[in-house]
C-alpha cells in the first residue's frame, strides 16, 4: 500500500514538473504562427507583417487564425528563422513542443523541394513568381542550411529525428546539383547566379517588375558560402574558383555607396571615392553592365536614371564580395588544398 502511494506521489510529482516546463516566449509565439502545413509567413491574411514582438491578444490571434498555407514561405527569413528559433530553445527549456514544431517545418522544407532540387519561394501557393526557383532574399540557401544543419547533426540541430536527418541528407545533395545546373555560364565559363528562376526549365527568370533577369552578386555570394560548406569535390570547386573569378574581375573601383536618412526616408547615393570597391545588385546576364529595373519593368543602365522612388527604395550596390574574395575564398582554398 506505501509502496502505491509513493508511486502515485512520483508520478503526480513528474507531471506538475512537466506542466510547469520552462517555456519561451517567443517559441510560443512561434508555435501559435506555424501554419497547418507546418510552414510559416512573412505576412497574415490581411498583409500586416509578422511581428514577433507584438503581444498577442485577442484580436491579433483571430488573425493569425484566418492565416492559411498559402501564406507559407521561405521569403525574408521566414520558415528557417523559426526553425533555428526553436530548435535553440529547445536545447535550453526541453519543451518537447518545440522539437515538435521545429520537425514539422523541416518536414515542410523537404515537401517543398522541387524534384530538381530548386525551392519555390512560396508553398503551395504557386501563384506570380512564387513558385519560381529562389535564391532572392538568400531563400533556398536559408532552407537548405537548414536541412544542411539537420542532416550533419550541426548548430543543435543533432536532436532531430534521425528519419528527418537521412531525408535532409539527399535534398541537400538535390539542392547542390541543382546550384550547380542553375550557375550562368558566360563564353564556355561559369560566372555567378540569378536571382530566380523558371522551375521547369531552369533558366533565369525576371519577378518582380524592377527585378529583371540578371546576375545578382548578393545572392551569389552566399551560394558560394554554401558550397564552401560542403565536401569540396571538383565540381564544387570549379564553381566556387569560377564565382570568384567572376567577382574579381566585374568590381566596381572608385565609387561607395552611402545611405542616409531625410525626413526618416532612406536616400540612396553613388559617389566617387578612390578608396571605395562596390559591386552591383545586378548585372546584365550577357555583357556583365550594371543594370537597374525600375517599377515601370524598364531596365536602365545608369544608376541616375531610375526613378526616385526605385533609386531610394531598393539597395542597389554592396561590397559583400570583398570579403568572400580577400577572407573566405584564400582560407577555404587553403583548408581544401586547392590552388588559388
Amino acid at each position: 500500500m506505501m509502496k502505491f502511494k509513493i508511486s502515485v506521489i512520483a508520478a503526480s510529482f513528474i507531471t506538475a514538473t512537466f506542466s510547469a516546463q520552462i517555456k519561451d516566449t517567443l517559441a510560443e509565439k512561434m508555435l501559435v504562427y506555424q501554419l497547418p502545413n507546418g510552414g510559416w509567413g512573412k505576412q497574415l491574411d490581411d498583409k500586416s507583417v509578422v511581428d514577433y514582438n507584438l503581444p498577442i491578444d485577442k484580436k491579433l490571434l483571430a488573425k493569425i487564425k484566418e492565416t492559411g498555407d498559402d501564406h507559407a514561405t521561405i521569403d525574408n527569413n521566414a520558415t528557417s528563422r523559426e526553425i533555428n528559433a526553436l530548435i535553440k530553445s529547445y536545447k535550453t527549456t526541453n519543451n518537447p513542443e518545440y522539437l515538435k514544431s521545429a520537425e514539422k517545418g523541416i518536414n515542410y522544407l523537404l515537401s517543398m523541394q522541387y524534384k530538381n532540387g530548386g525551392f519555390p519561394q512560396y508553398y503551395p501557393n504557386s501563384g506570380l513568381y512564387r513558385k519560381q526557383i529562389t535564391y532572392n532574399d538568400n531563400a533556398m540557401i536559408n532552407a537548405l542550411t537548414v536541412l544542411y544543419n539537420v542532416a550533419e547533426g550541426k548548430n543543435d540541430f543533432d536532436v532531430v529525428d534521425s528519419k528527418l536527418k537521412e531525408k535532409s541528407k539527399l535534398a541537400v545533395q538535390k539542392g547542390i546539383d541543382c546550384i550547380l545546373k542553375t550557375q550562368v555560364v558566360q563564353k564556355g565559363d561559369p560566372s555567378i547566379w540569378g536571382d530566380q528562376y523558371n522551375e521547369i526549365t531552369m533558366q533565369p527568370d525576371k519577378a518582380r517588375a524592377f527585378e529583371p533577369i540578371s546576375l545578382a552578386t548578393g545572392e551569389s555570394v552566399n551560394i558560394v558560402r554554401f558550397l564552401m560548406m560542403q565536401t569540396a569535390t571538383p565540381e564544387i570547386q570549379k564553381s566556387i574558383k569560377s564565382a570568384v573569378n567572376w567577382f574579381k574581375q566585374n568590381k566596381i573601383e572608385g565609387y561607395s555607396y552611402n545611405v542616409t536618412k531625410q525626413n526618416g526616408k532612406a536616400v540612396r547615393t553613388l559617389a566617387e571615392d578612390k578608396n571605395s570597391i562596390i559591386w552591383a545588385r545586378f548585372y546584365d546576364i550577357n555583357n556583365n553592365k550594371p543594370l537597374f529595373g525600375d517599377r515601370d519593368g524598364s531596365v536602365k543602365y545608369n544608376y541616375n536614371d531610375v526613378s526616385e522612388e526605385r533609386r531610394n527604395g531598393y539597395s542597389w550596390f554592396g561590397d559583400a564580395p570583398d570579403k568572400l574574395i580577400n577572407k573566405e575564398f584564400p582560407k577555404w582554398a587553403q583548408k581544401n588544398g586547392v590552388m588559388l
